[in-house]
């Protein structure tokens, strides 16, 4: 290769899976040099060569080959256990956020063995008067492209069942600052403790009501990580078939939700064009089966390499191919990972988040410039901006 042109060798590394690349590191200071630049790391982001399911079990997280599902690799991950509990808070450009029972978290690159530990939030601690309250925390990892800025969403609810109300506290980590910062409350509720902010559209998203009274309407709610407010995400029309409960998930790139009629019947919709009210597709409705007993929470993970299957997590526990073409359900069973947590796709990817503080810091400048037609123009896509 020693004969061919620069920009044809960086091409071809570009199309390869990092685990050949951090072996071609080695080949000359050239390819060091060509592998370790940050425009080379971007442009090989929009390559997705190789995926990964990682799968936790406790304290253990797995990685397998997506979507093969070939070998469960154990992972050493970098934050030590105090207890058999570590949680998946998102995934993002290769880099997983993972939090412990001590409320550790890390930004983390399991194909580079690299991570950067967050700055410890203070703990909130409640009065006597306040012991009737129920606290739920849910959290929300993504990237905000504009600034290059790598951000965390931590939203603390605080319910009181008694009076029927509730607060939220919001706070906000960015890797550009390495800080967390305070921000106005969310005005909703959370219907899904369990759900973590799905990332799309540069926006985590979470299912949440207006009041905590019977009958109301979930919503999509919205965190754009740029202007750092909340909108309404439009739903498409479902119709009126009685009770039924709405989940959000990622899927095949694009804004999934899941609607569950009373454990009867699974419908999976599409937004296609993110922000667009129109573009909402169904694309399967999934039925109990003997495989399949129970449709309690449903979450789709990915498509099959040719698009026929979509892999299913049920209820955090097992794993289901369900074929849309004839409609069947398989169960996915994998060696070596005996019982299952939760499961979350990650990209093959070269970004570090050890450095990714120092070059975001570079571009503060740049964080301020055009908000304001980012704005208008994240409204006039159909959003509406909660006040």
């Amino acid at each position: 290769m020693a004969d061919l042109p620069y920009e044809v060798i960086s091409d071809i590394l570009t199309r390869l899976p990092v685990i050949y690349l951090l072996r071609f590191r080695s080949v000359c200071k050239s390819w060091r040099s060509l592998i370790d630049n940050r425009r080379f790391i971007s442009v090989h982001l929009k390559n997705p060569i190789h995926t990964n399911l990682i799968l936790s079990n406790d304290s253990d997280l797995y990685q397998i080959d997506f979507p093969n599902l070939n070998g469960a690799v154990p992972l050493n991950h970098p934050l030590m256990c105090y207890s058999n509990s570590i949680t998946l808070l998102g995934s993002c450009n290769g880099l997983l956020c993972i939090c412990n029972v001590a409320d550790d978290i890390a930004f983390w690159n399991p194909s580079l063995r690299k991570y950067r530990i967050l700055p410890c939030l203070p703990s909130t601690r409640r009065s006597d008067a306040d012991a009737s309250l129920l606290a739920v925390r849910v959290y929300g990892f993504g990237h905000e492209s504009f600034a290059g800025d790598y951000k965390l969403v931590r939203i603390l609810f605080l319910y009181d069942w008694h009076n029927r109300s509730f607060e939220s506290q919001v706070k906000l980590y960015s890797l550009r600052t390495n800080s967390w910062k305070t921000l106005p409350s969310m005005p909703y509720a959370l219907c899904c403790a369990r759900t973590m902010g799905v990332f799309v559209g540069n926006a985590l998203h979470w299912v949440v009501t207006r009041k905590l009274e019977p009958n109301q309407p979930d919503l999509i709610v919205a965190f754009d990580l740029r202007l750092e407010v909340f909108l309404v995400v439009p739903l498409p029309e479902i119709g009126d078939e009685g009770n039924f409960e709405i989940d959000v998930a990622l899927l095949g790139g694009c804004l999934c939700m899941i609607v569950n009629y009373q454990d009867t019947r699974v419908d999976v919709w599409l937004m296609k064009k993110y922000g667009s009210k129109d573009s909402w597709c169904k694309v399967f409705s999934l039925m109990k089966s003997r495989e399949m007993r129970s449709l309690k929470s449903v979450r789709p993970l990915g498509y099959s390499s040719d698009g026929s299957k979509v892999l299913l997590e049920q209820d955090r526990k097992k794993l289901f191919w369900y074929n849309m073409k004839d409609e069947q359900v398989t169960c996915v069973r994998i060696p070596g990972v005996h019982n299952l947590n939760e499961g979350m796709i990650c990209m093959g990817s070269l970004v570090s988040p050890s450095s990714l503080g120092e070059n975001c810091r570079k571009q503060r400048k740049l964080g301020c410039e055009n908000t304001r037609k980012r704005r208008d123009d994240f409204l006039s896509q159909g959003f509406k901006l909660t006040l």
